[in-house]
């Protein structure tokens, strides 16, 4: 008989496919927090790593099969994603062996800071119309940060890979977005190999949160194109800020 905890945890994977198909997300900034909010509520208490290292499934399915989606659609930008892959992979590597160290305040504070630090760039460029420009010479780097980020947190480094896509690399954000999608997928594979290794990655919870992100990002993808790219920063941008509160006022108030 499939546990309440286990019907929730797929229901988290569901809204995490959603948003993380329609905003390039990988699912993690939905997924990391839930976990570790939602899961007390039914006799389950797991630390900040063990929903990061389930996170990196969901991070996995909602690449492959939103990644597919945008294929499809003609949205990825492919030579883009297979060239700066190698930065997230190695990025997402180092970020997953710091995961394993780093005491979980230290973790969930850098979180909450990325998570503003990228709400606050798509703000700042609301109103700037999406055109095709010459990228900026720190996209790579910025891209090996997108990459640790994803090891360290679980998000999938959409929360970074998006903005610079966007706004350093001259991407339109749905292209930004699906591209996004497209790399973080290929990202989470080693990353979840590394906390399989250092024995936090709960596979139940992992495959009930697999299974809700890939019924999720399928719908998510294909709801994406329906939505006005002003809409999607703004609510990408709203999402990530909640997200920051909610995990500053755990480990920095509520204690």
């Amino acid at each position: 008989m499939i546990s309440a905890a286990t019907l929730a945890v797929l229901a988290i994977g569901l809204v995490a496919g959603v948003l993380g198909a329609i905003l390039g997300l990988g699912g993690g900034v939905v997924v990391v927090p839930a976990l570790e909010f939602v899961l007390p509520h039914f006799g389950r208490d797991i630390s900040i790593a063990q929903a990061v290292a389930i996170s990196q499934i969901g991070v996995l399915a909602v690449g492959l099969s939103g990644a597919a989606s945008y294929l499809r659609q003609g949205l990825v930008r492919a030579r883009t994603g297979y060239l700066l892959s190698p930065y997230t992979i190695v990025g997402g590597a180092a970020g997953s062996f710091l995961g394993l160290v780093l005491p979980a305040r230290v973790v969930a504070t850098v979180f909450a800071a990325l998570l503003l630090y990228s709400a606050y760039n798509l703000l700042r460029g609301l109103k700037r119309v999406d055109a095709e420009r010459e990228p900026s010479r720190l996209v790579p780097p910025a891209m090996t940060f997108a990459g640790v980020m994803s090891g360290l947190l679980g998000i999938g480094g959409g929360t970074v890979q998006v903005p610079v896509l966007n706004l350093m690399a001259g991407v339109p954000i749905r292209q930004a977005i699906a591209t996004s999608t497209f790399i973080m997928g290929l990202t989470a594979v080693g990353n979840a190999l590394v906390y399989q290794a250092g024995g936090l990655l709960d596979l139940p919870l992992a495959g009930a949160v697999a299974l809700g992100v890939l019924i999720g990002a399928r719908a998510g993808a294909g709801l994406q194109s329906r939505i006005p790219a002003a809409q999607l920063k703004l609510f990408f941008s709203l999402l990530l800020i909640f997200t920051a509160l909610q995990l500053l006022w755990k480990y920095w108030v509520h204690l």
